[in-house]
Order: structure tokens, then C-alpha cells, then sequence
């Protein structure tokens, strides 16, 4: 039995049926709606600003840009200004995440750049009701089954997976009992920075599951893998409110830098690849109303976990799904855990990509409507 940290629930689900903690006292709140469905596309522009106060030496630069193609979003190209001495769009050469590489002499006063990227992006919803015949690429299959360098598979991580979906038999089943396990035992903790890293491992031994979405969907996809189920994290940015009224699930301003939000999938059998967002529930729960929610049947919460089991909202960008991300030319060692932020370095070593205001960069966005 693994000893879990005792400020969250000490519940540990077994089963997707598993009981909940119950509330310690109401939150006052109606029902709401949230319910996404596939519709007409949305155009986006999307404005990345980066501005290097202090160069120091040659400086490089690194952007994501939109990366993902699928029936929920299509990319449609990106354009650049600035007085980099040199800027094209490379490549990880091992995991293939395509990212803006703009690189300044050390003669360049003030180096700056401006990214626009434009994007359709719609709602997603998958129709439980009609398995089909689905296909992906075997070598894609085999990536999302694999560990990572803070997603391992075996030791506790595997223990927890196979606690978390005893019982469950499909692989419905099983990323059912995760969603599930992932919704009652862990949460939302506001002081993690950014969207957290992501390392699994030390969350578990340590017991302590609170973090943000990079954390928190990093759990689900890791568990799923450790299950034999094929599961990624998808690495991007909120670009506009939510449909429904809930701020926690939408951009809440015209400035972007603190909006980057990753989702999770996971690959089912008759189904294909299917949205997730156990993070966002428990951002909902934590954030959504002045009391933190502990019941994801409450009623504010429970439209929303039951749709981000199936369901996204189209107003969020995807970047890419890669972990272990390699940055071409970067003179840093190691890996980045994921590519969501601008990203930089000169002669002083890397930028602090969670401090905008420091680096200097702006993200926004506007939808195009005519």
C-alpha cells in the first residue's frame, strides 16, 4: 500500500466506482453546462513578442509554434519579424517538435523577434456510442507506450496503475479508473510554478500529488502507459474564454504568458485518439468558486468531469506531444521536460522561462471572425 501525502484525500480509488470523500460543507452554487461539441472551425492569430533586455554574446531564441494536426485543430503557417541575424523553423531531430529558431550576433543591441501563427481550431467530442474501425501509426503507438525521463514506468508508478484499474479489464476500463483516480487523489496546488514538470516519480514516492496541469495530466498519461494503455500529454496554450462560463477553462485576459495549459489523450480501441483533462477538473474544484470544492459531484464540478473525459473545448492551441524535448543548436545540457514556453539563452546561460517579465516576451491572441 503506497503512503500517500496526508494534505490531499487519502482516499485511494481502486475502481472507477469508487466512493468520494464527501463535502466538508456546501459550496453555493447552480448546475452549470459543459457539454463541447464538433462544430464550425474558429480562425486564430496567434502573436508571440520577445524582447532580450540584456544580451549578453550571441543569443538564441527558441518558439513554439502550432504543431498539432488533427480533427480538432489545423495549423495554417507562421510568419516572423524582427532583427535576429538568423530565424527559421527547426526541428528536435529525435522527437520532431517543430519550433521558431531565431539566433542574434553579439553586436545586436537589442535583440527582438515577433512570431504570428494562425490556427483553426473547433470543439471535440468523441460518440461513445460508435466504435469504428480506428488506425495509427505502430511507431507512434510504441512512443506513447514508452517511459520518459520523468515518466518511468516500472517501480511505483507501475504499482499505483495497477491499484488505480484493479478490476478494470478493457482499455475503456482502465483509462476510465485512472481518470478517476487521478480526479480524487491528487489536486490543484497554486504554488507550483508554471505548469509544474511533470516528474511522476517523485510525486508518487513522496506522496505528494499536488502540482498543476503538466503534473497532474503527466499522472494520468504515465498510469495509462504503466496500464498497457497508449496515452500523451499535448503541450499548448488557452487563446480564448470558455463557452460555458467557466473562467478556470478558458484565457481569463488579452495577455497570455501565464495561459499555456497542457491536455492529455489517450488511445482507445474503436475510438482512436480521445480527449482527457483530469488537470482541469481539479483546477475547477480548486479555482472555480472562492471554496475549494473536495466533491467532483458538486454540482459546479460535475458537468466538467464528465465532460473532459471525451470532450475538449476549442479554444486552446496545440503545440506538440513531445517530453524529453532536445533544442536544436542550444549550447545547455539535457532535455527540457516539454516545449510550451518561449525559450532562450545568450553567454549568462539559459532564460527563466516561467518569468515573462524578466525575459521579456508577450503572448496573445485574436480570433479572426471576417
Amino acid at each position: 500500500m503506497i503512503d500517500f501525502h496526508p494534505r490531499r484525500r487519502t482516499l485511494l480509488m481502486t475502481g472507477a466506482a469508487a466512493a468520494l470523500t464527501p463535502l466538508a460543507g456546501p459550496v453555493r452554487a447552480e448546475a452549470r453546462r459543459f457539454e463541447p461539441q464538433p462544430g464550425p472551425w474558429r480562425q486564430f492569430e496567434l502573436t508571440t513578442t520577445v524582447q532580450v533586455a540584456e544580451p549578453q554574446g550571441l543569443t538564441r531564441l527558441w518558439l513554439p509554434v502550432p504543431d498539432v494536426e488533427s480533427v480538432y485543430q489545423k495549423p495554417l503557417d507562421n510568419a516572423w519579424a524582427g532583427n535576429a541575424t538568423q530565424a527559421r523553423l527547426v526541428a528536435d531531430p529525435v522527437r520532431g517538435v517543430r519550433m521558431l529558431y531565431a539566433e542574434f550576433a553579439a553586436d545586436v543591441g537589442a535583440p527582438a523577434i515577433t512570431l504570428v501563427s494562425r490556427f483553426r481550431a473547433r470543439d471535440r467530442a468523441v460518440d461513445w456510442s460508435q466504435p469504428g474501425r480506428v488506425s495509427e501509426d505502430p511507431a507512434v503507438l510504441r512512443t506513447c507506450l514508452a517511459p520518459t525521463e520523468l515518466l518511468p514506468l516500472d517501480g511505483i508508478v507501475h504499482q499505483t496503475a495497477q491499484q488505480a484499474t484493479r478490476g478494470a479489464r478493457t482499455d475503456l476500463d482502465k483509462v476510465r479508473a485512472v481518470y478517476d483516480w487521478v480526479v480524487a487523489n491528487a489536486y490543484r496546488e497554486p504554488k507550483t510554478r508554471g505548469c509544474g514538470t511533470g516528474d511522476i516519480k517523485a510525486m508518487l514516492e513522496t506522496g505528494n500529488l499536488g502540482g498543476k496541469c503538466a503534473d497532474l495530466n503527466a499522472i494520468f498519461v504515465g498510469l495509462c502507459r504503466a496500464s498497457g494503455v497508449p496515452a500523451r500529454d499535448v503541450y499548448g496554450l488557452r487563446v480564448a474564454p470558455s463557452a460555458f462560463g467557466y473562467g478556470q477553462l478558458g484565457a481569463g485576459s488579452a495577455r497570455l504568458q501565464g495561459a499555456q495549459h497542457c491536455r492529455a489523450e489517450a488511445f482507445l480501441k474503436g475510438y482512436g485518439w480521445v480527449a482527457m483533462d483530469p488537470a482541469d477538473v481539479l483546477k475547477v474544484m480548486r479555482h472555480e468558486t472562492p471554496e475549494w470544492i473536495k466533491d467532483p459531484k458538486h454540482p459546479v464540478v460535475a458537468p466538467v468531469a464528465t465532460g473532459l473525459f471525451g470532450r475538449w473545448e476549442g479554444n486552446w492551441v496545440g503545440f506538440n506531444t513531445a517530453h524529453d524535448v532536445r533544442l536544436p543548436g542550444s549550447v545547455a545540457k539535457g532535455t527540457l521536460p516539454f516545449l510550451m514556453y518561449p525559450n532562450g539563452e545568450n553567454a549568462s546561460g539559459r532564460f527563466d522561462e516561467l518569468s515573462p517579465d524578466s525575459f521579456r516576451y508577450t503572448i496573445s491572441a485574436r480570433e479572426i471572425t471576417a
